[in-house]
This record gives C-alpha cells, structure tokens and sequence, in this order.
C-alpha cells in the first residue's frame, strides 16, 4: 500500500535483554514479545513498522535521521541508557521535523536520581513511561492520533 504510513520503533542499548534482564524491574516480555504486540495493532491501523534496536548510539542518530529523510509519520524511541547521557541524540531529534515520543517501561523518577534527566525527553513531543511493555502500545496509539 504506497499511502500507508510508517512509524520507527527504536530502541537502545541493552533492550536486547528484555525478558531475562533484571525481570523485576523491566518484566519478562521480550522486545521481540512487545514488536509482535505492536505489529497487531499497526496491521488493523494500516500502519507500517520499522522496529529496529542497537546498542549503538550512532545507530540511532543515523536511524532518527533516516526516519526524516524517508517522511516517517512518528519515531517511537526507548534509548535506554542513551537517554540521560546523549546530548548527541538530543540534537539528532531536535534536527528532525518527525514527531518524537520518548518511551520508557520503568518510570526512571522512581529509580536511581541518575535516571531523572532526560535529554531525550527534552527534545521529544512527549514521553511515556512507567507502564511496562504497555508503555510501548500507548506510544503507538498516540502516535496514531499525530
């Protein structure tokens, strides 16, 4: 369908983990759980996803500009750890006219002082957290309302 919309799904270093890392505080859900989720969704909303994960901030950066390049309709991003270090990535997502919102499955104000600033957050439309792997489709819901 040459008229449906995309919408990027990033996401950051050690997200590859899911389902074994740390259960009790990110849940036993893989990210490969949370895309097929996702993708359910997308499929009824006629909607294409590019899901993609990197442990690499330069993949991201490239990814954020690509969705530009390429008309993307959002960029759902959970950039891990990326999120409170990568004034980088801040200023990948500033450059873009795509929408942007910021995902995180813990709610990081309730965890280590460390995690409270976000740089992504600072450049993003919105950000959702603090809702487990449902962090994720209320993201893509509220992408499907921009």
């Amino acid at each position: 369908m040459a008229d449906t919309r995309k919408i990027y799904v990033l996401n950051g270093p050690n997200l590859n983990m899911l389902g074994t890392r740390e259960p009790e505080i990110y849940g036993f859900d893989t990210l490969d759980d949370i895309a097929d989720r996702m993708e359910d969704v997308a499929t009824r909303a006629h909607v294409e996803l590019d899901f993609r994960q990197s442990n690499h901030e330069g993949h991201l950066i490239d990814w954020v500009q690509d969705a530009h390049r390429e008309g993307a309709h959002a960029i759902l991003i959970n950039p891990g750890g990326l999120t409170h270090t990568s004034i980088a990535l801040h200023d990948a997502i500033k450059s873009v006219t795509v929408p942007v919102i910021e995902i995180h499955l813990s709610n990081p104000h309730k965890r280590e002082e460390f995690r409270h600033k976000s740089y992504v957050g600072m450049a993003a439309k919105g950000t959702i957290a603090g809702f487990g792997p449902m962090s994720y489709m209320l993201a893509l819901e509220a992408a499907l309302e921009l």
